[in-house]
């Protein structure tokens, strides 16, 4: 998962707004008790981030892979 795509598949599933306030407050404990701004900072790989900010935030797992990936269709 590219960078572009961690911040696509953050905005889909949870939106714009409340998923910046998610990456930027939500401590992940799978991550190293990191935010996922400060994973990213830190260079942890984005598809590790977004597996942890599912888990944390009870996503279907049926959604967390493709996430991110526009639709070839649109």
């Amino acid at each position: 998962m590219r960078l572009s795509e961690f911040w696509l598949a953050v905005s889909d599933e949870f939106g714009d707004a409340y998923g910046r306030i998610l990456t930027h407050d939500l401590v992940l404990g799978d991550i190293g008790s990191l935010t996922a701004e400060q994973a990213i900072k830190a260079g942890s790989n984005p598809r590790d981030i977004w597996l942890a900010l599912c888990g944390a935030m009870d996503v279907p797992p049926a959604r967390w892979h493709g996430a991110g990936r526009r639709d070839p269709k649109k």
